[in-house]
């Protein structure tokens, strides 16, 4: 039987549409197999967890040493590091809750009424298991280890039901990535034993079996698979957890496997999060950067609708002093450029004359990137942000009516908004917008550090690299101050502010040592958090442009680095023998060494942006 005559062309179409088809079995293939390993790997897990529990009722009767119930402990986390990968993509609030949140007291809300609820999962385990007296503990480690195996029994099963699809897989893995080096490595996720250095190997090891089973090999998967065994071989290198250069990891091994796995995803061509505004920028290929988080995620104002002329718009009304009542006070009153966006004072500038407002005015230098504004968190977006200040009679002690009132009887104005909307109307939202549309360009990525952190320069003051190791390692900044941010935005979905009670002073230089009499968030006047942990509570602000940006902490009472790292070097209030409540810094003293201050100092002064102060 002969076959029919077919045209070079068609032919090449014929075998292109066969090793399409080819390639599309292979990947459905791969498929079925990565959803069985990942179902293998999560019954693991859960039976961990079981064993745990087990051993937990033992070690509360004196029936097992504290050495076997450390090393159960241990094996779970192993376990969990190893679905880590997709149990915290597809599930993180569940996560969080039950599995593997940090210990901290928390809220939960019943109408308006909010009610303090403990913290539960792994990291609250490591913290009571390697504490000082773990005897003392005996009842709530057996209570915790129960409630861990209930809520992993009911996970796992809502795993086994769900279908996975293989794009997710290398977003997943992405996004691990980035909860490996900003929490894993920090110290973060063990707080008790440290065990972080062997936790990013076995995430590491997992990460590269996970897309062995899933992607078709190929020349570029093998050369990331190798770039896997030596980020691997590097970790064992270390010898403990504060030796470890995490410097030199991120540039050498961490940044290979981020950007390798975008070209994967750029093969794979499906991304889930490109169809929906997300914190995280799934095209990012560095974690200091500008483009790693979309500021467009934390404002009511949409990437479409920004433009120049937007910009220009907002610019203008930040440094206009008709926004305020008496015609006195603009944004920039507040928020020098040369400062970068602070104003050098203790306490911000009031409309009254000879008076001040509560507290120290932040930068805003990337303060778009939080759900919450404001120390207390008041505010619930960008643009409520800017209404407070405008309606607040001791600021601006104006309304949007008064202000667009203004702005119509000037000649250049209506020009502008007919620019930024193609309309002449001068109202409430288009001025709420233009400014959002400036202070969302207020970023700082791109310090003496950044540089260096992205492989644009190679070298950089020993000093600053020790710092930075100081900081996200021994000295513990960066389990509060999160990369890249340096503040209290959560990774890896960066989509919630952290508060902290630290025990701030009313001044550091005093006699007496006194704390600040602040409530903060406690006091923001949001009925469904005036909860007893949030007394003193306060969010924790960005560390960039540190150096220009003194004095520090909500009440400015601390006029130097020097004073703010000795502060935290004796572990805040707590720790100068004040009585703070529900403090959430550790009380213990860091036994930081002069050397060792001056290096954090080091990192944190070369966090100091050169852009033009103009933006």
């Amino acid at each position: 039987m002969s076959l029919p005559k077919t045209s070079g062309w068609s032919l090449l179409i014929i075998i292109g549409c066969s090793l399409t088809l080819a390639f599309h079995i292979s990947r459905n293939s791969n498929f079925q197999n990565t959803k069985q390993y990942l179902d293998q790997e999560v019954e693991r897990f859960r039976k961990a967890t079981q064993d745990l529990q087990e051993k937990s009722e033992l070690y509360k009767y004196n029936q097992l040493s504290f050495t076997e119930l450390r090393n159960s402990l241990d094996s779970a986390r192993l376990r969990y590091k190893r679905v880590e990968v997709v149990l915290d993509y597809y599930y993180p609030g569940f996560v969080e809750e039950h599995i593997n949140g940090a210990p901290l007291l928390q809220i939960e809300r019943h109408s308006t009424r909010p009610f303090v609820i403990p913290p539960q999962g792994l990291q609250v385990l490591d913290e009571l298991i390697y504490s000082d007296n773990p005897e003392a503990e005996k009842l709530e480690i057996a209570k915790l280890s129960r409630e861990l195996f209930t809520q992993t029994n009911a996970l796992s099963g809502g795993f086994y039901q769900r279908q996975i699809k293989q794009y997710e897989i290398i977003e997943a893995s992405r996004m691990e990535l980035v909860r490996l080096f900003t929490l894993g490595l920090t110290g973060f996720d063990t707080p008790g034993s440290l065990n972080a250095i062997a936790e990013a190997q076995t995430v590491l090891l997992s990460l590269k079996q996970l897309l062995q089973i899933s992607l078709t090999e190929s020349k570029d998967l093998n050369q990331l698979i190798q770039k896997f065994e030596a980020a691997i071989t590097y970790l064992e290198s270390a010898e403990d957890f504060n030796s470890l250069n995490r410097l030199e990891f991120l540039r050498k091994h961490w940044q290979a496997l981020y950007s390798g796995l975008y070209q994967l995803q750029e093969f794979y061509g499906e991304h889930p999060s490109s169809q929906k505004v997300t914190s995280w920028n799934p095209k990012s290929q560095h974690l200091f950067s500008d483009e790693f988080l979309n500021p467009y995620f934390f404002t009511e104002l949409k990437a479409t609708e920004d433009s120049p002329e937007l910009h220009q718009l907002g610019k203008k009304l930040f440094y206009d002093t008709r926004i305020s009542k008496n015609g006195k006070l603009s944004c920039a009153s507040c928020h020098k450029p040369e400062k970068a966006f602070t104003d050098g004072k203790r306490q911000s500038a009031s409309n009254v004359m000879g008076k001040s407002v509560l507290r120290n005015a932040p930068t805003l230098l990337n303060a778009v990137y939080a759900d919450r504004y404001f120390y207390d968190l008041r505010a619930f977006s960008l643009e409520q942000q800017a209404e407070h200040v405008i309606f607040n009679h001791e600021e601006f002690n104006t309304a949007y009516a008064e202000i667009a009132d203004k702005l119509r009887q000037d000649p250049q104005y209506p020009g502008l908004f007919k620019k930024a909307y193609g309309s002449l109307n001068i109202q409430r939202e288009g001025i709420s917008r233009a400014l959002a549309s400036y202070l969302l360009n207020l970023r700082s990525f791109n310090s003496p550090f950044d540089r260096y952190a992205r492989g644009e320069t190679e070298t950089i003051d020993p000093k600053v690299e020790q710092g930075f190791n100081l900081f996200m390692g021994k000295a513990g900044c960066g389990t509060c101050h999160f990369a890249p941010t340096f503040s209290g935005l959560v990774p890896p979905f960066y989509t919630k502010n952290e508060t902290e009670i630290l025990g701030v002073l009313k001044s550091p230089t005093g006699l007496k040592k006194v704390l600040d009499d602040d409530m903060g968030r406690y006091a923001n006047t949001l009925y469904s958090e005036q909860a007893w942990i949030y007394e003193r509570s306060f969010k924790t602000t960005t560390v960039r442009n540190v150096a220009l940006t003194a004095p520090y902490f909500h009440n400015g009472a601390y006029s130097t680095l020097e004073q703010v790292v000795d502060f935290y070097d004796h572990g805040g209030g707590a720790g100068l023998g004040l009585e703070v409540k529900n403090q959430t810094l550790p009380p213990d003293s860091l036994h930081l060494q002069n050397h060792e201050k001056q290096a954090l100092i080091a990192f944190m002064q070369s966090l100091t942006d050169n852009q033009p102060v103009d933006y």
